[in-house]
């Protein structure tokens, strides 16, 4: 059986992510970010997402991850995401809306961009 290193829960959940600066590429602000926590948005919002909560710049943005590419995952590699890899995740999108000057303060994340992230992050 081929085992693969994961990102594993361990500490706690607000520090699965370090705090993280980014730089507008449009405007040069820096936006200064720090991670919540994680949870499933499929009670709280009624979506089919798994949410994070981020704080940008003092102000609370939520980054709602698909939950079906949680399942094709799973299917392709034979595990769950760990909490820890999901923060991972949501946190380099954030990074990249962030860059762009893209500021709100929900972002649904599609399908398609968490496969997507999943292999830019290197989750295997």
């Amino acid at each position: 059986m081929t085992t693969r290193p994961v990102l594993a829960n361990t500490g706690a959940m607000k520090e699965f992510v370090g705090a993280f600066d980014v730089t507008s590429k449009l405007t040069g602000h820096v936006y200064e970010c720090r991670f919540s926590y994680l949870w499933n948005g499929i009670a709280t919002r009624h979506s089919d997402t798994i949410d994070t909560k981020f704080f940008v710049d003092g102000e609370v943005v939520m980054v709602g991850l698909a939950h079906t590419a949680f399942v094709k995952f799973r299917e392709r590699s034979g595990r769950d995401l760990t909490d820890r890899e999901a923060s991972f995740i949501a946190a380099d999108y954030l990074r990249e809306r962030l860059e762009e000057e893209d500021v709100r303060p929900v972002y649904d994340v599609t399908h398609e961009d968490v496969l997507r992230l999943i292999e830019q992050v290197g989750v295997k």
